[in-house]
């Protein structure tokens, strides 16, 4: 980290000696989120007269310092990757003056993390990854600080930065705010008023002879039965075990009770099966909806057409009463390895990617939602069904960050057994035992 901090910091210090003869002026960007990290003099660490051109992508070519001959490996998830390619070859060629060989590699998002602290210096520079994994790279002091930390703070939403900032320090540069799911529909099989609810769209969807799929094993969507119940996350505790917030402990019974019911009233109907099969089922015609998430947006878009439908997950009845379904939901981002042998180069090539540029074509070409405040404000996003049905659903969820590693397999086994055949949704006692074991394994206490 000192390594980079110094040669940015020498990088800014020459840029303001060139500016200075040129009366430059305009937006800049700190080295930092704390400027006292490499100056007493907020102004030098700021860089007040290099600026960022273009539309925030890009930074003066001063800011590399004496790296030249730069190598740099990419991690991009795999639907991304002729995409990142493409950036990055408008990368090179913005900088022609610096000599750069850049290797754009598949590697999901999900394992990004495993990787990095596996051997991080054998990892990427630059990589993407999901918002819970940033604690274990800070922890491992693996991932390097933002370096334009003011500038990021300018162009982005504010709930992205505030995940990617731990005691004070930002560690990421955010890249999506759309990292959940949401209910994707058949519109000749389900209408918007049976999307609002659970058994609106069962029911629809058993009429149509279709199947409504949801991947009830998975801990990333089975958590929706806890928190719809009311057992939400809530942090970590001191000793890195998983913190819920305070819930009733009869009505989460009753809750997961009626998702029991359902899945047991519409057997035949109700699937649980990888979310890959969402896809697959609207292109051989044998799903009517499902529970899927915005990285398979436009695979969804092509199998449907103009059938495509795209809701907030509905609410579910709970004695009488409709329950919303709370979810997860977090963001993406690109870091940048602490140990680069260009820190520098890295910098520079993760605030480009996460600019307004890249993040149009991210919306455009891959259907992602975008942190990037002014993509945000676009026709191309606000005109967008997918990404307006996960912003409504994002305000019923809880965010993805500080989630412990014990937290995913006990969510499903939960989701497992109570979509069982076995499973006799009328058990109250054995639903409690269920709900008790899984809060107590998340929090390994099993």
């Amino acid at each position: 980290m000192k390594k980079i901090l110094a040669v940015l910091l020498a990088a800014m210090m020459t840029a303001t000696a060139f500016a200075g003869c040129n009366n430059g002026g305009g937006q800049s960007s700190g080295a930092s989120g704390d400027s006292s990290a490499t100056s007493g003099d907020s102004s030098a660490a700021s860089g007040g007269s290099s600026e960022l051109k273009v539309d925030g992508s890009f930074v003066d070519e001063s800011y590399f310092g004496d790296e030249d001959n730069i190598t740099l490996k990419v991690w991009a998830p795999d639907k991304a990757v002729s995409l990142v390619k493409d950036q990055v070859s408008a990368f090179q060629e913005h900088y022609s003056g610096k000599k750069m060989t850049i290797e754009v590699v598949a590697q999901g998002e999900s394992d990004a993390a495993t990787q990095v602290l596996n051997d991080a210096s054998v990892a990427a520079d630059v990589f993407a990854f999901p918002s819970d994994q940033l604690n274990q790279l800070v922890d491992a002091k693996v991932i390097a600080e933002v370096a334009f930390a003011d500038a990021v703070k300018e162009q982005n939403s504010e709930d992205t930065v505030t995940a990617a900032t731990m005691n004070g320090t930002l560690f990421a540069y955010p890249e999506t705010n759309d990292n959940g799911y949401y209910l994707v529909y058949d519109n000749t099989i389900v209408t918007p008023e049976d999307a609002k609810t659970l058994e609106g769209v069962l029911e629809a969807c058993k009429k149509g002879g279709k199947d409504f799929i949801m991947d009830c094993g998975d801990g990333f969507y089975a958590c929706t039965f806890a928190f719809t119940a009311g057992a939400k996350i809530d942090g970590l505790e001191a000793d890195g075990t998983q913190k819920f917030a305070d819930y009733n402990e009869d009505d989460a019974v009753k809750t997961i009770m009626a998702f029991a019911k359902l899945m047991k009233d519409y057997k035949g109907t109700f699937k649980s099966l990888n979310v890959k099969q969402v896809a697959s089922g609207f292109t051989n015609g044998t799903c009517g909806a499902g529970v899927d998430g915005s990285w398979d947006t436009e695979v969804n878009k092509t199998a449907l057409g103009e059938k495509f439908g795209a809701a907030k997950l509905p609410t579910i009845s709970v004695d009488g009463t409709d329950k919303q379904l709370v979810s997860m939901f977090g963001y993406k981002y690109i870091g940048v390895n602490g140990s680069s042998k260009f820190p520098a180069a890295s910098q520079i090539l993760a605030l480009y990617l996460s600019g307004e540029e890249c993040a149009k074509q991210r919306v455009e070409s891959l259907g992602w939602g975008t942190s990037n405040k002014a993509v945000q404000e676009s026709d191309l996003v606000k005109g967008n069904a997918a990404l307006n049905a996960i912003k409504e659903q994002a305000e019923n969820a809880c965010v993805q960050v500080n989630i412990a590693p014990t937290f995913w397999q006990p969510m499903g086994t939960l989701g497992n057994k109570i979509v069982a055949d076995e499973w006799d949704p009328s058990d109250e006692a054995k639903t409690r035992k269920l709900l008790q074991d899984t809060i107590a394994n998340v929090r390994d206490e099993g």
